[in-house]
């Protein structure tokens, strides 16, 4: 069974813009919202085929609740077991708004198992992705697309 996900993140550098280069690369439809501004007027512009919506102000934690509000869960990838940032922002916004939320970090093992589990729980097809940043977590990215790509490769080996 094909995975079939649509991945809502921000423009954040890190997890989310590594999220939507994953969901690129793979095809999966993808949107989100960023902080106003940052399409256009960021310091580094964002890659033009990313499909995000400027928020009403620049404060990037307004975004992050609407992307926590217009996805069915939220997954946030950290190195360190406890989140920090927008990060934890995420967290407490999922569970303000009820929705489902998985926070993996480094510490954890099954990782992409987890998160396979995670989405099927829920029934998600409409996953908020994201983290910390790389200049934070040095690393953070890298492993979040690895595990990210586990998770879609179990998804994709099971029978329709």
């Amino acid at each position: 069974m094909a995975c079939k996900l649509i991945i809502i993140t921000g423009a954040q550098l890190g997890v989310e813009r590594a999220a939507l280069d994953w969901a690129l690369k793979h095809t999966f439809p993808h949107g989100g919202w960023c902080p106003k501004g940052q399409l256009l007027g960021a310091a580094e512009p964002l890659d033009p085929r990313y499909k995000l919506k400027e928020g009403e102000t620049e404060n990037v934690l307004e975004a992050v609740g609407s992307n926590v509000r217009d996805a069915e869960a939220t997954l946030v990838f950290t190195l360190a077991a406890k989140a920090a940032g927008t990060a934890q922002k995420a967290v407490s916004s999922a569970k303000k708004q009820k929705k489902p939320v998985l926070h993996v970090h480094r510490g954890i093992l099954g990782v992409s198992e987890k998160i396979v589990t995670f989405l099927d729980k829920y029934y998600v097809r409409r996953l908020h992705v994201t983290g910390s940043a790389d200049t934070d977590e040095p690393g953070i990215s890298d492993w979040a697309v690895n595990e990210l790509e586990k998770a879609k490769g179990i998804l994709d080996r099971r029978p329709d």
